[in-house]
């Protein structure tokens, strides 16, 4: 049905060729709705590879999947596209940062009804995917899901307005319905039975349980035939090649059932599939994940009238009920084994099961599919604000401020083979300075959090391997203790390093664990982890107890059962409280009589173990000790100022200025993160951007202290000059801001709070001077 107030359709998500199963219901929504209506229908891919793909004439914007910029280009070209209606794509892991919150850029600056197609819809969502599906479900005009179980889950756990949300189910093409002989014969399989699993082979598609089940069902049926048809998973293909095909294949033969087997391994078009599909007598999706909330492959086997045997997931519960289909448990070979042999043993029930689905299948064609998401585009248009205007102007206060590419030139610049060089003269490393624990541990937490944000790429990994060596040859397995300072010949200067390495080192262990997908760096930093915490509660250093909560909450992202772990974060965290409750006053609210490096680390860690004891005491201690910090490291300008470290800030004496630490800068962009995380304030925001800001010239001098150039960082603000050297430290210390900072306007809503002017105080370089900050 066509309607003239939709004359221009924008689809966003994967798109064909790329190989998945979103590019292709996307190419296939685009192409019903392109013939359901007159509009004109575009698309705009996100590529997961740098070259991206051969599209058609319809693709009129590509988007880098992890370049953030690149969505707000995206939104702003279809913002002036005279497009009435965009169609989103929704699912974890197609778009790029932390739970795809790269797509929360786009949706915020898109000034056109938004219509987000949900094809997973978590019921236990960690925190991340929590906050990502909070902010999309506000952010879209209207959300469709093609189950009504996925509708219950996004109205009861996301509070969804159930007005919002169209129920549509996954369209199909109308495919004819014939007897599996006619196919059978083109295939060399007359006379044999035929079951077949289709789509892109990954592990949670759990294959190798029916594989365990057919040496029973060949007893009835020596000429059974499964075909498992579907190339490798692109993005697990580029991980780990065809291991687990691979693996699945030797299964096969050590079941020996290899003549029982086929591997058809390639992506198929439509029409090869409906003639796979034909050919067999039963469709099986054995898959291991309950939630999955709609497949595909299901939706188009089953409408082609095709018996099913399926694990209980959501959609297939849904579809098969009522005769339609026949579910069996997870990981059952022998219930699959038991439904294959009695549905092939017994035509009429298998006849009616199909005739059952295929009629079910008529409302899921797509070109009824297609007039029900036209109707939800049209209702999207009457429910949008005229206040969103496409060419609305949008101030600066209205979206974030741009944040500097991240350029690894010096810090590959800075790395050799042993690890990462502690100090350079001006940008060059100086090797007779060595190595140190605390660098390493630095540089291994920006790898972690890199490979988070979808930056991860084959030298990241070399440099997170160099670094992750380091620390586990730092580590002495007899004192527990990491050894810290090296000499550029590989000679350890000490036997024992300083108390803030050893918490260092710990948090790194912990950001591996809790945030790493690379499983051979986990287990390592599991094992090292352990071993190398008991030292941390046996020092006298707050500081040290710390960083060791960082990496212990780290660690309990992923490890949350760890009860001994638990049990010491609790003891450090009462640690914490108890120096303070000796120490603070009312106008000193802090946990020491000098607050002196390194300091918004303190207050970090206990906002963080606050809320994760679910303690209000000690998250309001975090939060008021970081807040009269941040009045500490003011200036009367309103600017950040972080308290300079000769001389640090002292009870009843003025609090030095100078010399100004990059180190200091981080632990305050880190602390007020972690304080707008859980208290959603705007302040704690505004407080992350002004210490970030200070690396970039809004500072005493008005200078930057990150070389954008280089992509070094200096080593600090003096008095009179910028301390020129890019060592290790604050070179890391600016780019773990920087990702942080990248996570965090990836994931937070827009906030509109006001900024104080920039300095704009020019002053001329000077030569380099020796940082004066002690480790």
């Amino acid at each position: 049905m066509a309607n003239s107030a939709l004359t221009r359709i924008a689809f966003v998500g994967d798109y064909l060729p790329r190989k998945c199963g979103i590019a292709t219901f996307t190419h296939d929504l685009r192409s019903a709705v392109a013939d359901a209506s007159s509009a004109t229908c575009v698309v705009v891919p996100v590529d997961d590879i740098a070259e991206g793909y051969e599209y058609g004439s319809e693709v009129s914007f590509q988007i880098p999947e992890q370049e953030i910029d690149a969505y707000r280009c995206a939104a702003d070209f279809l913002n002036f596209s005279n497009v009435d209606v965009v169609s989103l794509q929704h699912e974890f892991g197609i778009f790029g940062g932390p739970g795809g919150s790269h797509i929360l850029t786009f949706l915020r600056d898109i000034r056109i009804p938004v219509v987000t197609t949900l094809h997973t819809v978590l019921s236990e969502p960690d925190a991340t995917q929590r906050q990502v599906m909070d902010q999309l479900t506000k952010l879209s005009t209207r959300l469709v899901v093609m189950t009504e179980r996925s509708r219950e889950t996004l109205c009861e756990t996301y509070a969804v307005p159930e007005c919002k949300v169209d129920l549509i189910a996954h369209g199909i093409p109308d495919a004819p319905y014939a007897n599996s002989s006619e196919f059978k014969e083109q295939f060399g399989v007359a006379g044999k039975q035929v079951a077949l699993t289709f789509g892109l082979l990954s592990p949670n598609k759990g294959i190798e349980y029916v594989l365990k089940a057919i040496p029973e069902v060949t007893k009835k049926f020596p000429d059974f035939i499964y075909l498992i048809l579907g190339a490798t998973h692109p993005s697990l293909k580029r991980s780990e090649g065809e291991q687990y095909r691979i693996s699945l294949e030797r299964m096969a033969k050590d079941l020996g059932i290899t003549k029982n087997v086929s591997f058809y391994n390639r992506f198929v078009e439509l029409d090869e599939l409906t003639n796979f599909i034909g050919a067999a007598d039963l469709y099986i999706t054995p898959y291991l994940n309950v939630a999955q909330a709609v497949s595909g492959t299901l939706a188009y086997a089953f409408g082609c009238g095709q018996a099913v045997i399926s694990t209980p997931y959501w959609h297939a519960e849904e579809l098969l009920a009522d005769g339609r289909g026949v579910l069996v448990p997870f990981a059952d070979p022998d219930a699959i084994g038991r439904e294959v042999i009695a549905l092939l043993s017994d035509d009429e029930r298998r006849q009616t099961m199909r005739d059952r689905a295929h009629l079910l299948g008529r409302e899921m064609l797509w070109d009824h599919v297609a007039e029900l998401y036209l109707q939800s585009f049209r209702d999207a248009q009457a429910n949008f604000g005229s206040e969103r205007s496409p060419l609305a102007v949008r101030t600066l206060d209205e979206q974030p401020l741009d944040l500097p590419r991240i350029n690894l030139e010096h810090l590959h610049r800075m790395s050799d083979s042993a690890g990462i060089i502690q100090h350079a003269c001006y940008s060059i490393p100086n090797h007779h300075e060595g190595y140190c624990t605390d660098d390493n541990a630095r540089a291994f937490i920006l790898t972690v959090l890199l490979e988070e944000l979808g930056k991860d790429t084959p030298e990241l990994h070399a440099l997170a391997s160099t670094y992750a060596a380091f620390l586990n040859y730092a580590f002495d397995r007899t004192s527990g203790r990491f050894r810290n300072f090296m000499s550029f010949d590989r000679r350890w200067l000490e036997r024992d390093g300083s108390d803030d390495s050893q918490g260092r080192a710990v948090w790194a262990l912990g950001t591996c664990v809790g945030r790493s997908r690379r499983l051979g760096f986990q287990t390592w930093a599991m094992d090292l982890f352990a071993k190398a915490l008991p030292a941390c509660e046996d020092t006298t250093s707050p500081r040290t107890w710390a960083l060791a909560l960082l990496g212990i909450h780290e660690y309990l992202r992923r490890m949350s059962g760890d009860r001994a772990v638990s049990q010491t974060g609790q003891r450090l965290t009462e640690k914490l409280v108890d120096l303070y409750d000796r120490t603070a006053t009312d106008d000193w609210p802090w946990f020491e009589d000098v607050a002196s490096y390194n300091n918004a680390r303190l207050s970090q860690a206990l906002i963080r173990s606050g809320c994760w004891g679910e303690n209000p005491r000690v998250t309001q201690i975090g939060i008021e000790s970081l807040r009269w910090l941040c009045e500490k490291q003011r200036s009367p300008e309103g600017r950040f100022r972080p308290i300079g470290c000769n001389g640090f800030c002292r009870q009843g004496v003025p609090t030095a200025i100078y010399d100004q630490q990059p180190i200091e800068a981080h632990a305050m962009v880190s602390a007020a993160i972690e304080a707008f995380d859980v208290a959603k304030d705007p302040f704690w925001r505004e407080q992350a951007h002004l210490a970030f800001d200070w690396f970039l010239g809004r500072n005493d001098h008005g200078l930057p202290i990150y070389n954008a150039s280089t992509g070094g960082c200096y080593d600090g603000l003096a008095e009179h000059q910028v301390n020129q050297n890019q060592g290790a430290e604050s070179t890391l210390a600016f780019l773990l801001s920087l990702a942080e900072m990248q996570r965090l306007e990836g994931s937070s809503p827009t906030l509109r709070t006001p900024r104080p002017a920039a300095a704009t105080v020019q002053r001329p370089h000077h030569a380099p001077v020796s940082s004066t900050y002690a480790r």
